[in-house]
């Protein structure tokens, strides 16, 4: 009796909400929005699990985390040992809790979210994994060498995940990163004021801690290929490059100057400091107005970016309705608390310049949703005669992007998909190519940090047993 009161009463207690920086000020600063947890709030929080016995919330989770463990010992006020438990399985908790969609993984899972609200199980993560950053001590303790060595190419999300669990085995690893900074999108992707570089760095240094060797400057497909490091001395490789090829809407003016990939306008600002030019001499031109092509979380991060770069109106262009924007409800409306604009049903036909060949404005198509198209989501339908033209300064394209070429058009004897996507074995991750594995965007398609670093643990138990049966 007393514990179904217990449980009761947990169930009516209200979710904690994340502090942040308020919209009017963070607009204008880099400074991460969300402010984090505090101890007493992060113990009130976990008091809310209701210690299923059968915890669905892991199943929710990519990489597996040890969920109700690591909240029994925030309960119990041992913020350490949490943070023990949670390294675990995550090689980045701090990266996850902060960028991971825990809405659709794990707390999708939670059984409180059935008549309620979810257990918090993300902004928990995250408040471990910063204290432990901030009070904890590496306890890390290297086992015995294999002298096996592993090649894993891309310093990003599914090549961090994939070097910590192999380090974890034993195995030697190193890490050949094409930019001058390890962690890929962590990087050049996510802006600061949602991921804060110095964590990334944080946690990419706990890695090399464990013994992993990160090389940077190193375009694998240009200064080496996979059967040169597979000739010299590894024994496998890892192929985590990511998706980084951008995709256009091939309309007339995306040539104009004053037109971005998302990817150019993000890596030119979170990589290259652009937002502290002159410091840093990467400029990044806004000027007042700014219309961000998609409605993704990239397309948020683009548009908001650009909002701290001093542009006066940022406008979301999406052809569909606000139902079947893809981002992520808390970036949807961070985004507009921030004041940027939505022009939805809209879609735009083609990009107009001056005479110096600067963008000047943007002509869009309204529409209409018809039937639902292969997604699921209902098709645009545009409405003939309903052109407007809208003045633009800067014009980013936020729709998407494809597996980059470079390596698999390097690397004689690797299947690729229609979309040229790496063809790996469901369980190993292995390809076509013997001792040659793969996983994340490069064989899924752009997906999720957690999905990318959830492969590159699977490929890194693939890897280890291939090593062993050598």
């Amino acid at each position: 009796m007393a514990e179904n009161v217990e449980k009761t009463r947990k169930v009516i207690i209200p979710r904690h909400e994340m502090p942040c920086q308020e919209p009017q000020v963070r607009a204008h600063n880099f400074d991460e929005v969300a402010l984090g947890y505090t101890q007493e709030t992060a113990v009130e929080e976990a008091k809310r699990c209701l210690r299923c016995k059968k915890p669905l919330c892991i199943t929710g989770c990519p990489v597996g985390v040890l969920i109700p463990e690591f909240i029994e010992k925030i309960t119990e006020e041992d913020f350490l040992e949490a943070g023990k438990v949670l390294k675990i399985k995550n090689s980045l908790p701090a990266v996850c809790g902060r960028v991971c969609p825990q809405e659709n993984q794990c707390e999708i899972k939670c059984i409180l979210g059935k008549k309620g609200e979810p257990v918090a199980i993300g902004r928990l993560e995250r408040f471990v994994a910063d204290y432990d950053m901030k009070f904890g001590e590496s306890t890390f303790e290297k086992p015995v060498p294999t002298g096996k060595r592993v090649a894993i190419i891309g310093g990003g999300p599914s090549g961090l995940a994939c070097a910590g669990d192999l380090a974890k085995a034993g195995h030697g690893v190193t890490i050949f990163e094409a930019l001058h900074v390890a962690g890929g999108v962590l990087m050049y992707g996510i802006p600061q004021f949602r991921l804060p570089k110095e964590i990334v760095q944080t946690e990419i240094a706990n890695l090399k801690q464990m013994g992993v060797e990160i090389l940077t400057n190193q375009v694998v497909g240009k200064i080496t290929s996979v059967d040169e490091l597979l000739g010299n001395g590894y024994e496998a490789v890892f192929i985590g490059t990511g998706a980084g090829l951008p995709y256009f809407m091939d309309i007339p003016g995306e040539n104009l100057n004053g037109v971005y990939s998302a990817n150019e306008f993000l890596t030119r600002t979170n990589l290259m400091k652009g937002y502290k030019f002159p410091d840093y001499a990467t400029p990044v031109k806004v000027g007042k107005n700014v219309a961000v092509l998609g409605a993704g979380n990239v397309a948020m991060d683009s548009a908001r970016t650009a909002l701290r770069l001093g542009a006066e109106n940022v406008s979301i262009i999406y052809r569909r309705s606000r139902a079947e924007m893809p981002a992520r409800n808390e970036e949807l409306e961070h985004a507009e608390e921030e004041g940027i604009h939505f022009h939805l049903l809209t879609s735009p036909v083609s990009i107009a310049g001056d005479e110096r060949g600067w963008v000047k404005s943007l002509t869009c198509l309204r529409y209409e949703l018809g039937e639902p198209d292969a997604s699921g989501r209902r098709s645009p339908l545009a409405i003939p005669g309903s052109e407007i033209e809208i003045p633009m300064d800067t014009v980013v394209v936020a729709i998407g992007q494809g597996p980059n070429p470079l390596v698999t058009t390097s690397t004689p004897g690797l299947d690729l998909s229609k979309r040229g996507n790496i063809v790996a074995d469901a369980e190993t991750l292995m390809t076509s190519k013997p001792g040659v594995f793969a996983g994340g965007d490069i064989v899924t398609g752009a997906a999720t940090v957690i999905l990318a670093m959830g492969a590159g643990k699977k490929a890194a138990s693939g890897i280890d047993q291939y090593l062993k049966a050598k």
